[in-house]
């Protein structure tokens, strides 16, 4: 039996597109870095404290300290310096992102 031709596909000439990086907990980030919240997975109580505390999708938030023991971490956001748990900041989503406000 005869292998059927498969067609080829042409050359590509565009640069190949920036794959995002994927989403992962704020706890996961170093001291000095940033993220940008991208969602929030805690109980429908600790999500809506959350969002009241400003870790809404989009926002910019900077890791600027961590507690000699690692826990708790304070974070900046939108000009506020927030402490939250470990086990709290597992539950917020960012994506990396550039310093600013």
């Amino acid at each position: 039996m005869a292998e059927a031709a498969r067609p080829s596909r042409p050359p590509s000439t565009s640069q190949p597109e920036a794959v995002p990086e994927a989403a992962r907990p704020l706890s996961d980030l170093a001291v000095g870095a940033w993220g940008e919240v991208e969602h929030v997975t805690a109980r429908p109580a600790v999500t809506a404290r959350l969002l009241d505390l400003g870790f809404v999708p989009g926002t910019k938030i900077e890791v600027l300290r961590r507690a000699p023991l690692g826990d708790p971490v304070l974070y900046g956001v939108r000009g506020a310096k927030l402490c939250l748990r470990r086990s709290e900041a597992s539950r917020i989503l960012v994506r990396p992102a550039e310093p600013g406000s």
